[in-house]
């Protein structure tokens, strides 16, 4: 039983699907990043983070972006938590931890019906809707978000814990203080595993009194049988 996910995806060129570290993607989209070598997509739940590699290799094949990779300011920081809040606020998704750092974000994300892939695009689009809206992004067409992040099953309390903690010392290890958000709730053991027992919903893009009306009626639907 899925209890929750940790979460964890890049701003604009942190991360490449070709980093000779390891990455989450298996294709590459763009010819000239494909020139640096294929995907290097692992299967691992650990960090590969610190991982011996060939770092001109890596250095290289970031300049051959079209936009220089995204390093976000505090002020954008604090636009994109406003963003993830409206998001939990429209699809009532539970995040029990979160740490928006200049290059990357880790969420532990709660049992939800939705597939927690949609849930991260949705958190992303508006955290990307509330950085542009305040005016805090480039009007080039620069994105904000690299295109793959990797989501990691947690499937025990003890998994759960973990990641939480983790993901609240996360920032400690770039020399920054530990972050709360007011969209942060705590873990709740039998309200997580009442959730993942649900059925899952359909994944199609569905956004806030849509989601929640589609799940109003398969309640009815299941009352009625």
């Amino acid at each position: 039983m899925v209890l929750a996910h940790h979460c964890i995806f890049s701003m604009y060129g942190f991360w490449l699907p070709n980093d000779p570290r390891g990455s989450g993607s298996d294709y590459i989209a763009v010819w000239n990043l494909f020139r640096y070598g294929a995907a290097t997509k692992v299967t691992t739940r650990r960090s590969v983070a610190h991982v011996e590699h060939d770092r001109i290799a890596r250095m290289a094949a970031k300049h051959s972006l079209r936009y220089p990779p995204v390093v976000i300011s505090g002020q954008q920081a604090l636009a994109i938590a406003a963003g993830f809040r409206q998001g939990c606020e429209e699809a009532e998704y539970r995040i029990h931890a979160c740490a928006i750092l200049p290059e990357h974000v880790h969420l532990v994300i709660g049992a939800h019906s939705r597939d927690v892939r949609t849930i991260v695009g949705h958190l992303k689009s508006r955290a990307t809707r509330a950085v542009k809206g305040q005016g805090l992004w480039p009007a080039d067409g620069r994105p904000v978000w690299g295109a793959h992040g990797c989501n990691v099953w947690l499937e025990s309390l003890v998994d759960v814990r973990r990641s939480v903690e983790y993901v609240r010392r996360n920032p400690e290890k770039e020399g920054k203080r530990r972050q709360q958000w007011s969209f942060v709730v705590p873990f709740e053991l039998e309200a997580a595993e009442a959730i993942a027992r649900r059925p899952a919903v359909a994944k199609r893009r569905v956004g806030g009194a849509a989601f929640r009306s589609q799940l109003e009626k398969g309640t009815r639907r299941e009352r009625r049988g």
